[in-house]
């Protein structure tokens, strides 16, 4: 009574009933029986210890008995308080272990402001060197002093450790419980801390109190530094509380890893089953950044009654609030790095693209309904897709694996796709494809040999451009030239132009060359006649042995005496060109070969820029050596 004022009053009214024996009960009291021994040792003048863990209950229980200055110097409040102020607030580990002990006096330390002050403390710190708080960070461990300074063979350098990760603090915080890290987080934002390192927080305390969020956000894990020293407990939560309180802590942000891990909440929501606004909200905010968005991470399953494999009507859902936003939501900072982002070309048509592999790998299912197909395909405006590829693949592969459909459900799946936005592969692919109807067959026909007249219509209006004089261009030609540079025309019909040229050059050769044969037999007529022993026609065969031969590989067979009075200079290939000439004439028993052609290897002669040229080679078919 002499120190605390609660039971110094209760006395004071006992006293009108003339009791022998004060019986009471105080209700309600802060800390239970532990922090009352701990008071009632203080006023018996046994010492006491006072801790982090045990403070805030102290000061609790000590404001409830009114243990103050008037009922004693130094009374136990006062020294509860200072050890508050000066030990408690400015140290980031008694901080952390005071708040989480503060849960059973909740209701009493909010109203003696000490959970808002304690929130403030680690929001400041949050923002400081985390080396002056006066705990060693884990990383070092022996190599750091209990102040905090760097030693050196045991000696105090004086040094501090600078921290340049912005992480260290996410798994401490996570020992709270969802009450107090909600207010933390909600402190941390009021005072400016950027948004992509609230969220990092919030992803560490989501993956450590919902399992399964695990395989669905990949990335690099905070490191522990100070749980050794804390000696903490993980909170025993209630999973749903925690992933709806979780909900209202994210900001309107995108990234990459951000809406990966938003797509995990859902799922682990649709297991736990939330209430229908979180879920709404958290579709909403996919919805938002859906062009970020993986297909693995969009493969959601069935966790109802429903007979379909994958959760279609939910991807639906998030596919309208995508199209419905009338504004997107700005990136997290590019320099970081878990948050990063893709660039914003064309987001409709990343998402075009993405409902085309999801429709593509959901269509195996064999309960999934066409309409469902048809839905899903539509949540997305043709205008959309450059190419209608995708949905081609997806419809082929639902025709695979539901055989048994009509033909006139296949026609009405079909018509989904624009089938002149098909490319030239996905065409010859459908004109070929048994499984469609054989209307749609017809039509991929007629489409297809439209983009083959287009693509010449085109061809022929670039090759006049390229042949007629400098003209200002009109808007048709234009247009055809994209189609012939789109489908690769213009480096064939450049190729064939230089062919031709060639061609005509090389026939131009050939004729020169049968001129300087037919020379060549006039002068071999005039030596024949100059010997009237050789006469005979068939023995002027004999004496030069000429052989005629369609191919240079022909050159080594054996040759052949030819009856003709007159031998043919020339042999012609099928496109009626002279390719080689082969004379063999007999002089005193030797066969002498001479080769007239054309070389086919360029660069063999600097006269002909086309690789031609006239080769003459003496061969011999005795032993004996020849110039």
């Amino acid at each position: 009574m002499a120190k605390c004022g609660k039971m110094a009053r209760i006395y004071e009214e006992s006293q009108s009933t003339h009791v022998k024996i004060l019986t009471t009960v105080l209700e309600n009291f802060p800390g239970g029986p532990d922090t009352f021994l701990i008071a009632a040792k203080f006023c018996y003048g046994v010492k006491i210890e006072l801790t982090p863990r045990n403070t805030i209950l102290v000061y609790c229980a000590t404001d409830y008995l009114e243990m103050t200055e008037e009922y004693g110097e130094g009374n136990l409040l006062s020294k509860a308080e200072s050890f508050f102020y000066k030990s408690i607030l400015r140290n980031w580990k008694d901080c952390i272990l005071a708040l989480q002990s503060s849960e059973p006096v909740m209701q009493t330390a909010e109203r003696l402001q000490i959970i808002s002050r304690c929130l403030n403390a680690l929001s400041v710190m949050v923002c400081t060197d985390p080396s002056l708080f006066g705990w060693p960070m884990m990383m070092y461990g022996s190599l750091q002093s209990p102040g905090g300074s760097i030693l050196w063979n045991g000696i105090n350098t004086g040094a501090r450790i600078r921290s340049s990760e912005s992480d260290w603090w996410f798994d401490d915080i996570s020992y709270l419980s969802i009450v107090l890290f909600e207010r933390l987080i909600k402190t941390m934002e009021s005072r400016g801390i950027r948004p992509e390192n609230l969220v990092g927080a919030i992803m560490y305390y989501a993956r450590k109190y919902l399992p399964g969020l695990g395989r669905w956000h990949s990335g690099q894990s905070s490191i522990p530094r100070t749980v050794a020293s804390f000696s903490l407990k993980p909170v025993a939560l209630d999973q749903k509380v925690v992933l709806e309180s979780i909900e209202k802590l994210l900001p309107q942000k995108k990234g990459k890893s951000f809406c990966r891990f938003l797509l995990g909440l859902l799922r682990v929501a649709l297991i736990l089953g939330v209430d229908q606004m979180c879920k709404d909200s958290l579709e909403w905010r996919i919805g938002l950044q859906l062009e970020l968005a993986t297909l693995d991470s969009l493969l959601i399953p069935t966790y109802s009654d429903d007979d379909t494999l994958y959760n279609t009507d939910c991807v639906q859902r998030i596919v309208h609030h995508f199209m419905s936003a009338e504004s997107r939501i700005e990136s997290f900072s590019p320099t970081s790095l878990d948050m990063e982002t893709s660039p914003s070309s064309g987001p409709i048509r990343k998402v075009a693209k993405l409902m085309d592999n999801y429709i593509a790998e959901v269509a195996s299912d064999v309960n999934l309904k066409p309409s469902k197909i048809r839905s899903l395909a539509e949540a997305i405006p043709g205008s959309a897709r450059s190419l209608h590829d995708g949905l081609y693949r997806a419809l082929d592969i639902y025709f695979k694996e539901h055989s048994w459909l009509p033909e006139k459900e296949k026609e009405e799946l079909c018509n989904i796709i624009d089938f002149q936005k098909l490319s030239i592969d996905a065409c010859a692919h459908a004109s070929q494809n048994e499984r469609l109807p054989l209307r749609i067959v017809l039509q991929v026909l007629f489409f297809e040999q439209m983009h083959l007249r287009t693509a010449l219509a085109g061809c022929l209006h670039v090759l006049d451009a390229e042949s007629a004089p400098a003209a200002p261009a009109t808007a048709p030609v234009d247009m055809a030239g994209q189609i012939v540079q789109r489908d690769g025309w213009v480096t064939v019909v450049r190729e064939n132009q230089v062919l031709k040229v060639d061609m005509e050059r090389m026939r131009s050769r050939v004729g020169e060359l049968e001129e300087e044969f037919s020379k060549i037999k006039q002068e071999m007529k005039k030596v024949s006649k100059s010997h009237s022993s050789l006469s005979s026609p068939r023995l002027v065969a004999r004496k030069i042995g000429c052989k005629l031969l369609p191919r240079p590989s022909d050159a080594q067979q054996e040759t052949q005496e030819i009856t003709e009075p007159t031998p043919r200079a020339s042999s012609r290939g099928q496109d009626g060109t002279t390719e080689i000439v082969f004379i063999s004439v007999m002089e005193n028993g030797s066969i002498f070969t001479f080769e007239l052609g054309i070389d086919d290897e360029p660069g063999k002669s600097s006269a002909f820029p086309f690789g031609m040229a006239i080769f003459i080679q003496a061969k011999t078919e005795s032993k004996s050596a020849y110039k």
